[in-house]
């Protein structure tokens, strides 16, 4: 946005939090000529090399400081405080994704209002320049579909059981001994720190109001071992994906695992690394990729975004933002794996084949695997179908005396 208070020669900070990435500002702060961290907030008593207080708003009422960088995360009290950052006419740069998924117009209608800048680069991605490319950079192409990894903890548990062996819940133990998860991993493993970040880049690729509760979610805690062994086999990885699409005047935004082609470069991110795939007119395809969390990496986002402020470039401004209808999960076409077990005798696939038939599913595979006993594990491959069919169709199957369980649906991209 043009901003009623531009930044140039040098510019005080003050930094609310100073956990992980905040600490990680105030450090790497000290090596930016022209940029000082006036003070410090937070109400640990922490090392710091900045004033430290208590009080958030004797930092952001102080009249020195020019920018408010707020690294606290969450809702409460974040939003209250950037709010009132905002009404006292301090820019604004935030790492805080749930505060931006659940709150970004109004936030940008308060940046607005009193002629500021609100930044959140480190949002999403953390040190991957991904969302100031997409609104500047890229600024003269027509985006059409923005997907990929940006929940390290979850590439790392998919990773790590694809090379060992192990399943889920073995794998998240580890990640827990390591810090990879957190003590409570549910906002990693069921997909709804990846679902704020789908909203995000779906707000600034589209410039669309984005509503966090459209966004589809799923995690990855019914993935099995015998998921990613089947699907190594017919040549896919699996990977937890953050969609966001424009298709025929609608945005399809949604989080699920996927089984990923090895053709393609997201099949081959490892570990908790992010990485995220564009494609636009005319720019055609993009691939960025990077440390997607940390303080080190996230910082970087941050510091950027300081520096943005000491121009007067165009920014992104709330009356950009448009209102689209949200493609419901039903309505997508996918193409799907399905794993199922049914007993190893005469007629099964007869039965299934029908049931798929008679909703205009169209099979691309069958494989049968191992059997148990007299219980055979079938994998099935379909071309792309709308999922309300597909759906109707596994209902019908799950009814089938044939079929003793439909064990996972996966969509392949």
């Amino acid at each position: 946005m043009k901003t009623n208070r531009s930044l140039h020669s040098s510019i005080n900070v003050g930094v609310l939090g100073l956990g992980t990435v905040g600490s990680a500002v105030v450090r790497n702060l000290a090596r930016v000529p022209g940029i000082k961290v006036k003070m410090g907030c937070d109400l640990r008593k922490v090392e710091t090399a900045c004033v430290l207080t208590r009080d958030p708003m004797a930092l952001i009422n102080d009249p020195a400081i020019d920018v408010v960088v707020e690294t606290i995360g969450g809702i409460n009290p974040a939003k209250q405080l950037v709010l009132a950052a905002l009404k006292a006419g301090k820019h604004v740069v935030t790492s805080n994704k749930q505060l931006v998924a659940l709150h970004l117009e109004e936030l940008m209608a308060a940046a607005d209002k009193s002629g500021v800048s609100f930044l959140f680069e480190g949002a999403v991605g953390g040190g991957i320049p991904i969302l100031n490319t997409l609104r500047d950079e890229l600024s003269g192409n027509i985006i059409e579909e923005v997907y990929g990894i940006v929940n390290g903890t979850t590439n790392y548990i998919l990773s790590e059981m694809t090379e060992k062996g192990e399943e889920f819940a073995a794998v998240l133990k580890e990640a827990q001994r390591l810090g990879y998860a957190e003590a409570n991993p549910k906002a990693d493993v069921e997909g709804y720190d990846a679902s704020y970040k789908a909203a995000i880049l779906a707000a600034v690729a589209f410039r669309a109001k984005v509503k966090w509760s459209d966004v589809y979610r799923e995690g990855i805690e019914k993935i099995t071992a015998e998921d990613i062994d089947y699907a190594y086999d017919a040549g896919y990885a699996i990977k937890l994906l953050a969609v966001a699409r424009k298709v025929e005047g609608e945005l399809d935004i949604r989080v699920h695992p996927a089984l990923v082609p090895f053709s393609h470069p997201l099949a081959n991110v490892s570990a908790n690394n992010n990485a995220i795939y564009v494609r636009g007119v005319p720019v055609g395809e993009l691939m960025f990729y990077g440390p997607g969390a940390g303080g080190d990496p996230t910082s970087s986002a941050v510091i950027n975004d300081i520096l943005t402020l000491g121009n007067d470039e165009c920014r992104m401004t709330n009356d950009e933002l448009r209102s689209y209808p949200i493609r419901k999960i039903d309505q997508i076409e996918s193409r799907y794996y399905i794993r199922l077990q049914a007993p190893d005798k005469h007629g099964v696939l007869a039965g299934i084949s029908r049931a798929f038939a008679d909703h205009q599913v169209s099979i691309a595979g069958v494989t049968q695997l191992e059997t148990r006993g007299n219980t055979a594990t079938i994998v099935i491959l379909v071309h792309k179908v709308k999922e309300a069919n597909l759906t109707a169709a596994l209902k019908k199957v799950g009814k089938l005396p044939v079929v003793k369980k439909i064990g996972n649906v996966i969509r392949i991209i």
